[in-house]
C-alpha cells in the first residue's frame, strides 16, 4: 500500500491494490506472536491436549466462516471498517464504536508488552543471571515500540515478512525435538485453573474476534474476490498452527511459558531473538492500528506522532498493573461485545444496503444498529453468566441476536414507510 495515502475517509485506488497472499501473510504474522503462543500454552495445560486441539478446530472455523464474510465487504467496498460502521450506526455511532475497539487494541498492546518484557527478563536471567526489574523493561520496551511505530512501521512489515516465516519453521523444529524427546513427560494439570471446553472455545473466539470485524482495513486493498477469499488462510491456517504446536510443547514440558519451554531445549537464545521480533512487529502494529483508530474520532483528526504517544503511555500504565494477569477475561469480554458488530454490518452490506454504499447517505446516528448491538450484547452477557442463553456459546447469541434485531429494524421500518 501507499506510504503515503491511508485512505481513512475514502475508498482504495487501483495503484495501491496487492495480492491476497501478502494479506494472508500479515494475517499470519498477527498470529505468530507471544499473546497467542501463551495461549495455546495455557489451553493445554487447563483443558488438556486434546481438548485444546478440538477448541482450536471450532474456533478456527467460527472465525474463517466470518472472516470470509467480512472480507469480500472490504474488497467490494474499498473502504475501510471505521467508514464500513458509519452506514449502519452513523457518523456519531461509529465513533462510539471505534472507540472501544481502540480500548480493546489498547489492551492487546499491554498484555502483549507485558509478555515481551517477562520473556526479556527471563532471557536475560537464565542467559546471564542478571534480574532485571520488570517494570523498568516495560517502560523502556514501550518507548521503542512507539519510537519504531512513529519512525520505522513500513520498515516492520517488511521485516516481519522475513521473520514470520523463519519464526514458523523454527516452532516446528522445537516440536520435532521434543516429539523425540522420551524423557519429557506430557501434562494435563498445573497450577492452572482448569477450563472446559466451552470456556476454551470463549476464549479463542475471543482472542481473534477483531479480525473479522476489522478484516476489510485488510482487504480493501486485495485485487478481486478469489484473492480475498485466499488472504483468510492465515487464520485458517496460520493462527491454529501457532496454537498447536504450543499446546503440544506445554503438554510435553508442563510450561506456559515459551521462554522456560525453550531452556528444556538449551534454545533460549535463538528463540527470544525470533520471538522477540515477531512480538515487537506485532505490537508496533498494534499501537499503529489503535493510532489510527483514534484519529476517527474527532471530524479534525489528530497527529499520527502525539496520538501514538499517548496510545503507549496508556498501555505501558496497563502493562505495568499486570494486566495479562486478566488475559482471559478480556479475551471473554471481546466475546461478548464484538460479534454484533460483524453481524450488524454484514447485514447491512449484503441486505439492507445491497452492496451499494454511497458516502453521501450517512445518518448521525445509526439507532437501529446501536438498539441491535446492545441488545446482541446483552443476551450473550446473560449467556456468559449462564442466566439465559440461546445456543449455549455466548458469542453466537450475540452474533444472532444483534444480526437479525438489526434485519427485523430495518424490514419493520421499511414495511411502514
Amino acid at each position: 500500500m501507499s506510504d503515503k495515502v491511508q485512505y481513512t475517509n475514502s475508498k482504495v485506488q487501483s495503484e495501491d491494490y496487492t495480492s491476497g497472499w501478502k494479506v494472508a501473510l500479515i494475517l499470519t504474522g498477527l498470529g505468530v506472536s507471544l499473546p497467542m503462543l501463551y495461549l495455546g500454552s495455557e489451553m493445554a495445560l487447563t483443558m488438556g491436549l486434546q481438548n485444546a486441539i478440538i477448541a482450536f478446530c471450532v474456533s478456527t472455523v467460527i472465525l474463517t466462516v466470518l472472516c470470509l464474510v467480512t472480507t469480500l465487504i472490504g474488497t467490494r467496498s474499498r473502504l475501510s471498517t471505521y467508514m464500513i460502521l458509519r452506514f449502519p450506526f452513523g457518523r456519531q455511532g461509529a465513533k462510539l464504536i471505534n472507540f472501544l475497539m481502540g480500548i480493546s487494541l489498547l489492551g492487546w498492546f499491554a498484555v502483549a508488552l507485558e509478555l515481551l518484557s517477562d520473556s526479556i527478563s527471563k532471557t536475560v536471567l537464565v542467559t546471564l543471571g542478571i534480574d532485571l526489574p520488570l517494570s523498568l523493561i516495560i517502560i523502556v520496551g514501550s518507548i521503542f515500540i512507539t519510537l519504531t511505530t512513529i519512525y520505522g512501521i513500513r520498515t516492520l512489515e517488511k521485516l516481519a515478512n522475513i521473520a514470520v516465516p523463519i519464526f514458523m519453521v523454527f516452532l516446528v523444529y522445537v516440536v520435532y525435538i521434543a516429539m523425540g524427546d522420551d524423557q519429557l513427560i506430557s501434562t494435563t494439570s498445573t497450577s492452572l485453573p482448569t477450563m472446559t471446553l466451552d470456556q476454551g472455545i470463549s476464549a479463542l473466539v475471543g482472542s481473534s474476534i477483531l479480525v473479522p470485524v476489522l478484516m476489510a482495513d485488510f482487504s480493501r486493498y486485495i485485487y478481486n474476490d478469489k484473492q480475498s477469499m485466499l488472504s483468510v488462510l492465515g487464520i485458517t491456517i496460520g493462527t491454529p498452527v501457532v496454537w498447536i504446536i504450543a499446546a503440544i510443547l506445554a503438554d510435553k514440558t508442563g510450561e506456559v511459558d515459551i521462554i522456560l519451554i525453550m531452556n528444556k531445549f538449551e534454545l533460549v537464545l535463538p528463540a527470544f531473538i525470533l520471538i522477540f521480533v515477531s512480538t515487537w512487529v506485532t505490537n508496533a502494529s498494534n499501537l499503529y492500528s489503535i493510532s489510527l483508530t483514534l484519529s476517527t474520532l474527532t471530524d479534525e483528526g489528530g497527529s499520527y506522532t502525539k496520538l501514538s504517544i499517548i496510545a503507549g503511555i496508556l498501555g505501558t500504565a496497563l502493562a505495568l498493573t499486570g494486566f495479562s494477569d486478566y488475559f482471559i477475561d478480556f479475551l471473554n469480554v471481546l466475546a461478548v461485545f464484538s460479534p454484533a458488530i460483524a453481524a450488524i454490518y454484514i447485514i447491512d452490506f449484503f441486505l439492507i444496503k445491497k452492496q451499494n454504499y454511497e458516502l453521501k447517505n450517512i445518518e448521525e446516528w445509526g439507532i437501529k444498529a446501536l438498539v441491535s448491538w446492545v441488545v446482541g450484547s446483552l443476551f450473550a452477557t446473560l449467556a456468559y453468566y449462564e442466566v439465559f442463553n440461546i445456543t449455549g456459546a455466548y458469542y453466537v447469541d450475540a452474533f444472532i441476536v444483534g444480526g437479525i434485531l438489526y434485519w427485523v429494524l430495518n424490514r419493520g421500518f421499511a414495511n411502514h414507510a
